[in-house]
């Protein structure tokens, strides 16, 4: 996200200059549903000192009662004024880094350990970006404000209006997202009855999966405004494409962008693909965290197969035809429900892990030619279902060392929980 000002001292004085009144302080528990804290302008001088406490016991994932205090401390950098409330008395949000009262850093905060995987590609002399390409669903509402399973529309792949009763919210999206600092690019009508499509430019990895939360708060604020519900479950209805989020990835070395045609770090490139093949089965509970999102695999283009092609859709991960600053690789697996912290680690390590062991990437698979008959028993599939994408991650030792043994555990016992499987906890996607 482009920041509005970057020091304490520049946002101190913006707020005072802007009739900022509230301030929100966002962070996102450990499934990246995002939660936040609203201080005012007195008390942000603090935040950045000191930090704002809360109960981090009544949050998914966190801390147990006996130990409930944590701090939020704004990172300056990640300054944006919502375009969507009021103009007066102006409502501005950060997001936070999580801290311990005795001033560490919290170990479940998947925001820090998106920044540790950071330091260790610059340490490697790689800089990350990403592009997410993110779908959702417009889904109409009752009297009482509350969504329906009606669709807004009957429309499908780039269809116009009146087939596409969807442009006018895209446009108040797009139109936000700049005021916020994001760079929508293209939006349009997908597959699905009331499915939509928002690509935003990329940037650098941190920024990316900032621009991913910042994106989905977005779509939802402007969805209720226009009386309807925005819905980023994987597959929200059945017989029809499921909501992906294709995560494009470049890699830069020495200024140049290693996916370029024609690069002389082409075959790190290779290796970078092959280390995410390589240990996609074990973070595919972090890609595709719920039980609905294994509905959408091997669905309507969603991948099965864990195989590469140059432009093939279906595959997990494609080369898009793009040159220069573009040229990248898409991974097609993940979902909506994702955290984009623990995800966009876990998916940088993976193929930095690559470069280091000199992966050779397997050959190209041709679906068009390779039916799916054929295919059946002599290639790889993804978990199918989300006990065995659990499994995976249980065993894995290179999860573990991303994001520390014991989150790995809370993360499992978590998912494994009743409580949680059963729960309401996820309809709000």
């Amino acid at each position: 996200m482009n920041s509005i000002k970057t020091t304490k001292e520049e946002v101190l004085q913006f707020v005072e200059e802007n009739d900022v009144k509230f301030i929100r302080l966002v962070f996102c528990d450990l499934f990246g549903m995002q939660k936040n804290i609203s201080i005012m302008p007195t008390e942000l001088e603090m935040a950045f000192q000191s930090g704002i406490s809360f109960d981090a016991s009544s949050i998914v994932g966190f801390s147990n009662i006996e130990n409930s205090d944590l701090f939020l401390r704004p990172d300056p950098e990640t300054l944006s004024l919502l375009p969507w409330r009021p103009q007066q008395g102006r409502v501005a949000k950060f997001y936070c880094s999580i801290y311990k009262p005795n001033g560490e850093i919290y170990e479940a905060d998947t925001r820090e350990i998106l920044k540790k995987v950071i330091k260790n590609a610059h340490q490697m002399n790689y800089h990350c970006k990403i592009g997410a390409e993110c779908e959702f669903y417009l889904f109409k509402t009752d009297e009482h404000g509350e969504p329906t399973k009606e669709p807004i529309d009957k429309g499908g792949y780039f269809d116009m209006a009146p087939l596409d009763r969807g442009e006018n919210v895209r446009r108040e999206i797009c139109l936000s997202l700049e005021e916020m600092g994001l760079h929508p690019e293209t939006s349009h009508h997908e597959q699905g009855p009331g499915q939509n499509e928002i690509d935003f430019m990329f940037s650098n990895i941190l920024s990316s999966a900032d621009d991913f939360m910042s994106f989905k708060t977005t779509v939802k604020a402007i969805s209720a405004q226009n009386g309807l519900f925005a819905s980023f479950m994987p597959k929200p209805i059945s017989n029809t494409s499921g909501n992906g989020m294709h995560v494009n990835v470049s890699l830069q070395k020495a200024g140049e962008n290693i996916f370029t045609k024609n690069s002389i770090y082409k075959k790190e490139s290779e290796s970078f693909m092959a280390g995410i093949l390589d240990h996609i089965k074990e973070i595919t509970l972090f890609l595709n965290p719920i039980p609905n999102s294994y509905e959408r695999l091997g669905d309507f283009k969603a991948p099965k197969y864990i195989s590469w092609s140059e432009q093939d859709r279906s595959q997990l991960i494609r080369i898009p035809a793009a040159t220069d600053e573009r040229s990248r690789m898409e991974l097609r697996s993940p979902d909506p429900s994702l955290n984009p912290y623990l995800a966009y680690a876990l998916i940088l390590q993976a193929g930095l892990k690559g470069i280091e062991e000199k992966l050779t990437l397997q050959p190209s698979a041709d679906l068009q030619i390779l039916n799916a008959e054929n295919r059946k028993g002599k290639m790889e599939e993804l978990p199918n279902s989300i006990t065995q994408a659990i499994e995976e991650a249980r065993k894995s030792e290179f999860v573990c060392q991303v994001i520390g043994e014991e989150l790995l555990e809370k993360y499992i016992a978590l998912k494994e929980s009743p409580e949680i499987v059963n729960t309401k906890y996820f309809e709000c996607l």
